[in-house]
C-alpha cells in the first residue's frame, strides 16, 4: 500500500501511526479540537463604533470651527465696506452705515 500523509489542516497533530493503522483497518479517525470560550465581547466590537463616533465628532467641530470663521469674516467685511461707504441711498430712503467721527 502506498504512502499518503493525512488530509486538511489537522495534519500534523493525528500520530503518523494511528493514522496509518486507521487506514489500514478503515476506521474513521476521530479529530477532538478543543476550543476556550471567550467571556464577553472582545475589544474590537467596541472600539471600531467608538472609533466611527470620535470620527463624526471632529468632523462636526471641523464644520462649526469653518462656519464661524466664515461669519467672522462676512462681519470684517461689512464693517469694513460700512465704514468706507457712508450713506446709502435706495429709492428715497437714505440709511447710514456707520456714524460720522465726532470731532
Amino acid at each position: 500500500m502506498a504512502h499518503r500523509d493525512p488530509p486538511g489542516i489537522m495534519a500534523p497533530h493525528i500520530p503518523a501511526d494511528a493514522y496509518r493503522r486507521a487506514e489500514a483497518t478503515g476506521q474513521p479517525v476521530v479529530i477532538v479540537v478543543h476550543t476556550t470560550d471567550h467571556e464577553g465581547r472582545p475589544l474590537r466590537h467596541y472600539l471600531f463604533p467608538l472609533a466611527i463616533a470620535g470620527a463624526g465628532v471632529v468632523g462636526v467641530f471641523g464644520l462649526v470651527a469653518a462656519f464661524l470663521a466664515l461669519l467672522d469674516f462676512a462681519v470684517h467685511t461689512a464693517v469694513a465696506i460700512g465704514s468706507v461707504a457712508g450713506p446709502v441711498g435706495i429709492g428715497g430712503i437714505t440709511l447710514r452705515l456707520a456714524r460720522p467721527k465726532a470731532n
